[in-house]
């Protein structure tokens, strides 16, 4: 069969759909990640149900894909061919029920923690083992390492857990195993990722391994860069922070979700930090780590956050200045604790502090980034646009911090998509800076 299929959310929905193409593929299918893609004899949509705006994506697709179905049936009516259309993910998990009611027109339905019975029942192959069969959609040079599934976290505004379930740790040498045949198949940057990294191991050793994984991977896999995302607050393990010191092939960066900084709205939050908690620790990151780059991620417009509260973490923003930073209105979700303290801060106002925070966030942004013109960095190339090469630092992760762009036309020196650059840095803007190659690595 060919086979499309279509990924929504967060890179842990990558790596799954990714697991789906591999077994897929070695079952002698051919596969698509591409929503474009028209001749298709089944496509699944893998779907997000974190907040209203992904679960509205995940809808709109849904129902895209319904009627590109109609019409490719309607086109082989004649030759009796007629597309399969599934949806696994997040949005089923939670609404299976209701979404089957109003899209009768989906084929199947598979929750969360079902892309093995995809495998099995939708590509007609039951016999290879699930293990070690990915199938890369980002580019090759880099790709995303599942350590965990599911939280043991009780965030009070978060889903996550009643979607994923309890944290499941995967064993330290599977994954190095697979973590090894990634980097054989060429991938020169590993991005760890779960629900909360920090907590790895508690439940399969009794305490927590993630600073042991991080050095496992570090010597052992191969990995040009190793980066750390999804890590949490909350006893923030000492010996990642020293893995992170110790090797080179580590990157400085840690992205940490801090939400809040209000002690009562933390609180409410149930995040197990308060305020004080949460300055000790991005001082010891800085002390520990002087290199470092860090990256949260904040909510405003939470129940009970007036302008004082707003006010406070504006402040706080102007103050940390982090490297790289994104923010979210808060969205009430059913079922969380959260649910039943209302949504009392407007949709309007809830956008104006989102502008006005990143607004202070942009300023910052300019403001490291220009320090950084006249220093030379390693770059990875991640892609060509015209006439620009686009890569990044070490201190920052695809699709989601600032890129280098270098004009081609400026350099004799001509790399490949994957490769490493020692790269000049001349100029600077809110999130892009722009470089010279001095040498191909």
């Amino acid at each position: 069969m060919r086979i499309n299929i279509i990924t929504l959310g967060c890179s842990k929905n990558t790596v799954d759909s990714e697991n789906i193409a591999g077994h897929a593929s070695k079952a002698g299918h051919t596969v698509y990640f591409d929503r474009t893609a028209n001749d298709c004899d089944l496509v699944i949509v893998n779907t997000c149900g974190f907040i209203n705006d992904a679960k509205e994506e995940s809808i709109n697709t849904l129902i895209e894909q319904i009627e590109a179905k109609k019409n490719f049936d309607r086109r082989h009516k004649q030759d009796g061919r007629r597309r399969r259309l599934v949806a696994v993910g997040c949005l089923v998990e939670r609404y299976k029920g209701d979404l089957a009611k109003e899209m009768p027109e989906v084929d199947a339905w598979y929750g969360s923690h079902q892309w093995q019975t995809i495998v099995e029942k939708e590509c007609q192959n039951g016999q290879t083992p699930f293990t070690l069969l990915r199938d890369i959609s980002t580019p090759r040079h880099y790709a995303y390492l599942k350590i965990a599934e599911g939280c043991n976290r009780h965030c009070s505004y978060c889903a996550i857990p009643l979607i994923r379930g309890k944290h499941i740790s995967r064993p330290i040498d599977e994954l190095v195993e697979e973590a090894r045949r990634l980097v054989s198949e060429g991938v020169k940057e590993l991005i760890l990722i779960a629900q909360d990294t920090t907590y790895y191991g508690v439940d399969l050793y009794g305490e927590r391994r993630l600073g042991e994984l991080l050095d496992r991977l570090a010597t052992e896999s191969g990995a040009r860069w190793i980066r750390l995302h999804y890590t949490y607050p909350t006893s923030f393990p000492e010996d990642a922070i020293a893995a992170i010191r110790r090797h080179s092939n580590i990157c400085n960066y840690i992205d940490i979700p801090l939400q809040h900084i209000n002690s009562k709205i933390l609180s409410s939050m149930q995040r197990g930090i308060d305020r004080e908690g949460t300055l000790a620790l991005l001082a010891k990151f800085r002390e520990q780590i002087p290199d470092v780059s860090i990256r949260t991620t904040l909510i405003v417009g939470y129940p009970g956050e007036t302008e004082k509260e707003f006010d406070e973490l504006k402040e706080f923003v102007r103050q940390a200045r982090f490297d790289r930073m994104g923010c979210f209105p808060y969205s009430p979700e059913e079922g969380t604790p959260a649910e039943g303290l209302g949504d009392p801060v407007t949709e309007e106002e809830k956008e104006r502090r989102v502008s006005e925070l990143m607004a202070v966030q942009e300023q910052i942004s300019l403001e490291l980034n220009e320090q950084r013109i006249g220093q030379t960095y390693d770059v990875i190339i991640d892609r060509r646009e015209g006439d620009f090469y686009i890569g990044r630092t070490e201190y920052d992760s695809p699709e989601v911090d600032d890129e280098v762009l270098i004009d081609s036309t400026a350099s004799s020196l001509s790399p490949r998509i994957g490769d490493f650059c020692r790269v000049r840095i001349h100029d600077a803007m809110e999130n892009d800076l722009y470089g010279t190659i001095v040498d191909i690595l």
